[in-house]
């Protein structure tokens, strides 16, 4: 009979401690949903001002049009992503159209003097930040709550309510390379 109390009184502290883990899973998802929409903000953001950079661009470097494709298909796989990991994914490949792009501007200077061209890549470069910003917030809401979801007795309540992990938002692996910089053109 002593064996049966002692058990039952085990299975419902576990429950009660787990009850508690259960609200705060809750709170970290809503609180990492909230911040995947700051960055999906600042993606739409970027996103909006790339076809006034192509555009611009377009006009000195006619001959380019490989490199302003693969910015109109980054563009448009980011608008078509639906879950955090494609829209991660295709985040990544628009940085790496852009940085593309930006390697075609670097030779034409008549292109960097243009006034309204130099606006443009101020917003894209405060858009960036914003967008690095929003992504450090986002993986260190995601860091609280993978941690939170492995710890005992924490994991007890993410298994059986099937709380999953969420994504860190990783930068590319092109990106981890130093771009190579000629000025002899």
């Amino acid at each position: 009979m002593k064996r049966i109390i002692l058990n039952t009184g085990v299975v419902l502290l576990a429950l009660m401690l787990s009850g508690c883990s259960y609200n705060t899973f809750v709170s970290q998802e809503e609180a990492i949903k909230a911040q995947w929409s700051q960055v999906e903000n600042q993606l739409q953001r970027r996103s909006d001002l790339i076809p006034n950079l192509v555009e611009s661009v377009k006009g000195y470097a006619a001959h380019e049009s490989g490199v302003f494709q693969a910015v109109a298909d980054s563009r448009a796989k980011l608008a078509g992503a639906k879950t955090p990991e494609d829209k991660i994914a295709a985040a990544n490949e628009q940085s790496s159209a852009l940085a593309r792009l930006l390697a075609v501007v670097e030779n034409y200077p008549q292109l960097k003097a243009n006034e309204s061209f130099n606006r443009l890549m101020d917003e894209l470069s405060g858009t960036e930040n914003r967008i690095a910003v929003e992504r450090m917030r986002y993986n260190e809401k995601v860091q609280d709550y993978n941690t939170q979801r492995r710890r005992f007795p924490s994991n007890v309540t993410a298994s059986i309510f099937r709380f999953q992990e969420y994504p860190y938002f990783q930068v590319p692996a092109e990106a981890k390379t130093a771009p190579k910089v000629n000025f002899g053109k």
